[in-house]
């Protein structure tokens, strides 16, 4: 399970960023090779049947954790960053993704309420309203589901794993857990974004991280506990490296666990 993921997405500068929002006409460049090309570095991840991408632009402070309509943000570019080897399209449209659906088992940790704002840039930060927001993450022992592992088997299982479509707010809810950790990578989240205008499809991949110290007050109680100290924190995984610490959660403690929301742009071409 070591060194699981690639970066594909870069963080793009104020200059860039600008020159995108302002230009006419203009034509973001985006990848759409295979997860095994690791030397393709585009701004957006695209999938390989369709013509454009989406380029991810977001605030660049997270709202709150209430959940109400937050106003659309002045936007800066987030990056694109690998899908990794686990994505498996469940098409399991469910907001709680807690548990495998074959036997109603729940995975057992600390629970997160997750909320992302998904907003268009090309008409003005507008929420977007339809989009298919998937997520997907390990369990407290680093398990992931439905996948045929060196370590492990899960094939049948869809555990963590689910998507939302974002509301007229731009909203996608979901509740899962905290994740635990493997080898070779520091705690974090998967997400893909997907929807369709004008006749094009679009697709955006990337990846969000948790506060090392609010990880280790975590990691202090069970489930995670019995796997013992992680191996590898934040300042040592090349994927967060290249999140340009865009992509770090601010999570809050509820009375029955962790909430945290996450603002993010499209800019569609």
């Amino acid at each position: 399970m070591d060194n699981d993921d690639v970066q594909v997405g870069r963080l793009l500068s104020r200059r860039e960023v600008l020159a995108m929002m302002g230009a006419t006409g203009l034509a973001i460049l985006v990848g759409c090779s295979s997860n095994d090309d690791a030397g393709s570095t585009p701004t957006a991840r695209a999938s390989n049947t369709t013509a454009s991408g989406a380029t991810a632009v977001a605030s660049p402070t997270q709202a709150g954790v209430s959940g109400e309509a937050t106003t659309a943000p002045a936007c800066v570019v987030r990056p694109a960053l690998t899908e990794g080897p686990y994505f498996v399209d469940e098409k399991i449209n469910r907001s709680d993704i807690r548990a495998n659906t074959s036997d109603g088992a729940v995975s057992d940790g600390s629970t997160l309420a997750l909320i992302f704002n998904v907003f268009t840039v090309s008409d003005g930060c507008s929420p977007l309203e339809g989009a298919t927001v998937d997520v997907w993450h390990c369990d407290g022992a680093g398990v992931y589901s439905d996948v045929d592992d060196p370590g492990f088997s899960t094939v049948g299982q869809d555990f963590l794993r689910g998507y939302q479509l974002t509301d007229a707010s731009g909203q996608a809810k979901f509740l899962t857990i905290y994740p635990g950790w493997y080898q070779g990578r520091t705690v974090h989240i998967h997400f893909k974004i997907r929807t369709d205008a004008d006749g094009q499809s679009y697709e955006f991949t990337s990846q969000l991280f948790f506060d090392d110290t609010l990880t280790d007050q975590v990691y202090a109680s069970e489930p995670y506990a019995a796997k013992g100290e992680r191996t590898l924190r934040n300042d040592g995984d090349g994927i967060f490296q290249q999140s340009g610490g865009q992509l770090t959660l601010v999570a809050a403690q509820t009375s029955d666990g962790y909430a945290a929301t996450f603002d993010i742009g499209l800019q569609m071409t």
